[in-house]
C-alpha cells in the first residue's frame, strides 16, 4: 500500500507541474495589435480636434483619416489573429491535460501487467535465503546426467578400452578387489566414461570403508561433476565436503568447492576459497589458469575490490626451480639462483606481490643460506601483510622452512 502511495503523489505533484506550465499565459499583458489599435483611433480623434482649431484643412483631414483607417484595419485584423492563436492554446491546454491523464493511467495499467504488485522489498538477507533454497533443492546428479551426452573420449585409445572391458568383465567377479576398483575407476575417467568411473569409486569407497582417504572422495565428486557436464550436484557436494573434511589442503578439491559456490549464485563464499587457494598454489597448479579466468567476475560479483597483484602471474625462482639448479657446476648454479633471486626481490620491492611471491623469495634466501636476507624479507612481509591472517601464515611457514633448511646445512659442515 505504501508504494501505490507513494508513487500517486510522485505522479500527481509531476501532472501538476506540466499542467501549470501548460496553461502559464503569456508574458505580454496585451497583445501589441490592440495597443495599436487605439492609438489609432486617438489619432482620428485627434484630426477632428486639429480641423476645428485650424491647424489642418478639410482636404488635408481627409486625407490623413483614410491613412489611419487603413492602419486601425490592419491592426484589427492582427488583433483578431492574435485571439485565434490564444483560443488554440486553451485547446492545447486541454489536450496537455487529457494527455497526461492518459499516461499516467496507463502507466498504472502496465504496471499491473507486467509489474509486481505487491512484492515486498528483497535485502540481502532475503536473497540469500532464496539463493540457499534454491542451491538445497537443485537437480539431483541423476537428473543432471540425464541432460548430458555420455559420450566416449574420441582420443581414447582402442587398446585401453579393450583392457578396461576385460576388467569390467573381472570386476564383476570380483567385487571387493579394491586395487581393481582403482584401475576400474581411473581407466573409465580416461575413456571418458565418467558415469561408470563414478560408480566405481563409489563402490571403492565403500569397501574401504574407514579407510577411504579424502583424495578418494574429492577423485569421486569430481568424476561426478564431469559427468554433469560440469554441475556440482547435491551428490558431488557431499563427496566434496567429505573429502575437504580429511584433507582440507587439497588443492582440487577447494577449487570445486569454490566453483560450487560460484554456480549457485554465492560469490561471496566462492572468493575467498579461490584468493586463498590461488596464493597458496605454484604457477603450474591445473586449477591456476581457470581461477585467474574466472577471479575478476567473481570479485565484482560479490562487491569486491581485487587486488590486480593476485591476478598476476607469479614471477621468479620457487623451490623447484632451485632445487633443480643443483646438478649444475657451482659458479653457473650460484649465478643462476642470484640472478633470479634478485629479479624476484627487485618487482617485489617495486611492485609488490602476493604472499606466494613473498614466501618464494623467502625460500630461495634460505637455499642460497642467506638467513638475515630471508629475516629482512619475512620483516616486510609482515608488515605487508598485516591485515591478513593466510597470507601471514603463508609467509610464516616459508621462513620456518628456510630457516630450518639452513640450519641443516650448518649442521652437515
Amino acid at each position: 500500500m505504501a508504494f501505490w502511495i507513494a508513487a500517486g503523489l510522485i505522479c500527481a505533484v509531476v501532472v501538476g507541474i506540466v499542467f501549470l506550465a501548460a496553461r502559464r499565459p503569456s508574458d505580454a499583458v496585451s497583445p501589441a495589435a490592440a495597443y495599436d489599435l487605439q492609438v489609432y483611433r486617438d489619432q482620428l480623434s485627434e484630426l477632428d480636434r486639429d480641423v476645428t482649431r485650424g491647424t489642418l484643412t478639410e482636404e488635408e483631414a481627409t486625407r490623413a483619416r483614410t491613412e489611419v483607417s487603413r492602419r486601425i484595419l490592419e491592426a484589427d485584423r492582427a488583433l483578431q489573429q492574435v485571439q485565434r492563436v490564444e483560443g488554440v492554446s486553451r485547446t492545447g491546454t486541454v489536450i496537455v491535460g487529457l494527455g497526461l491523464v492518459a499516461t499516467v493511467a496507463g502507466a498504472f495499467w502496465v504496471y499491473t501487467q507486467i509489474g509486481a504488485p505487491g512484492y515486498p522489498d528483497l535485502p540481502l538477507g532475503g536473497r540469500i535465503a532464496m539463493i540457499e533454497d534454491a542451491r538445497e533443492n537443485r537437480p539431483s546428479q541423476e537428473l543432471a546426467e540425464e541432460q548430458v551426452p555420455d559420450l566416449p573420449s574420441p582420443n581414447a585409445d582402442p587398446q585401453r578400452a579393450d583392457m578396461v572391458a576385460q576388467l569390467r568383465t573381472v570386476m564383476e567377479q570380483r567385487p571387493e578387489d579394491t586395487e581393481g576398483l582403482t584401475l576400474l575407476a581411473a581407466n573409465e575417467a580416461m575413456l571418458g566414461n565418467f558415469r561408470a568411473a563414478h560408480r566405481a569409486q563409489q563402490r571403492l569407497i565403500t569397501v574401504l570403508g574407514d579407510d577411504a582417504t579424502g583424495r578418494h572422495y574429492i577423485d569421486l565428486a569430481e568424476m561426478m561433476i564431469f559427468a554433469a557436464g560440469g554441475y556440482v550436484s547435491p551428490e558431488a557436494e557431499q563427496a566434496l565436503r567429505r573429502g575437504l573434511q580429511l584433507e582440507p589442503r587439497d588443492g582440487t578439491g577447494r577449487y570445486y568447492a569454490g566453483e560450487m559456490y560460484a554456480q549457485q549464485g554465492r560469490p561471496d563464499l566462492a572468493l575467498p576459497i579461490w584468493s586463498n587457494l590461488l596464493a597458496d598454489s605454484r604457477p603450474e597448479a591445473p586449477w591456476v589458469p581457470p581461477i585467474r579466468a574466472q577471479l575478476a567476475d567473481i570479485a565484482f560479483a560479490a562487491g569486491v575490490d581485487l587486488d590486480p597483484a593476485l591476478l598476476a602471474a607469479p614471477r621468479g625462482p620457487s623451490a623447484a626451480d632451485i632445487e633443480a639448479a643443483q646438478g649444475m657446476d657451482p659458479e653457473d648454479q650460484r649465478a643462476m639462483i642470484e640472478n633470479m633471486v634478485e629479479t624476484l626481490a627487485d618487482r617485489l620491492s617495486t611492485e609488490g606481490g602476493t604472499p606466494q611471491d613473498w614466501a618464494q623469495l623467502i625460500t630461495a634466501y634460505g637455499v642460497l643460506g642467506r638467513t638475515n636476507a630471508a629475516q629482512i624479507v619475512h620483516d616486510e612481509a609482515l608488515s605487508v601483510f598485516a591485515g591478513s591472517p593466510e597470507a601471514l601464515e603463508t609467509v610464516e611457514s616459508a621462513f620456518r622452512a628456510a630457516m630450518a633448511r639452513s640450519g641443516a646445512a650448518e649442521d652437515a659442515q
